[in-house]
């Protein structure tokens, strides 16, 4: 029997809080930090529980390769009177193949969406202090994007146009190969909410 994406996120929640209650002991962990003032200041408690959970969320990584099991999950996300239902990466596993092929397809149903949903509304670079955009830059974004991603609050709809590794695609590191433009639609102007 081979584990499903549910089954793997339900084993690692369960590994996180074994770790978390110190039923998991790595007893090498203060030599993977090369900072022996860090490593002491953690403690060997807490780098135990930090390296043992890594360690087994590899594995985990490693099992989804191996049986190519998604990293995918559906999200829905409703925005005034519109609802999409679109697919992205859990935070704990990776994307296979196939996965990227999922996202890239679902990318038109979510600017429908976007589309729709954000009529009548300013657009914002998001980031320490949004700019204003005009929705013919936000179209040149959407071209160069693989994937979308999307968030709602009460009156602001978030939009994220990426590509690259679905993985990495939200550090700063990972830039150009992997990247996220993020773009927030308001009424008037983005909220304090800081978006990046």
């Amino acid at each position: 029997m081979i584990y499903t994406t549910e089954q793997l996120i339900q084993i690692l929640e369960q590994e996180l809080r074994a770790n978390w209650k110190g039923e998991r002991i790595l007893l090498s962990s203060e030599n993977r930090i090369n900072d022996s003032v860090l490593a002491k200041a953690l403690g060997q408690s807490r780098l135990s529980k930090v390296f043992a959970y890594q360690d087994f969320r590899e594995q985990i990584h490693q099992y989804q390769q191996q049986h190519q099991v998604s990293g995918l999950v559906w999200r829905e996300c409703t925005f005034n009177e519109f609802s999409v239902r679109f697919p992205e990466l859990h935070n704990q596993l990776i994307a296979i193949e196939r996965d990227k092929e999922i996202l890239f397809a679902s990318k038109a149903a979510v600017l429908d969406f976007w589309r729709q949903a954000t009529e009548d509304m300013t657009y914002w670079l998001a980031g320490y202090d949004p700019q204003r955009t005009t929705p013919e830059y936000v179209e040149e974004l959407v071209q160069q994007a693989e994937w979308t991603e999307l968030d709602a609050a009460r009156t602001e709809l978030y939009l994220g146009l990426c590509w690259g590794n679905p993985k990495e695609c939200h550090y700063q590191w990972a830039r150009p190969t992997s990247g996220c433009e993020r773009i927030i639609a308001a009424a008037t102007e983005p909220s304090s909410i800081r978006v990046y």
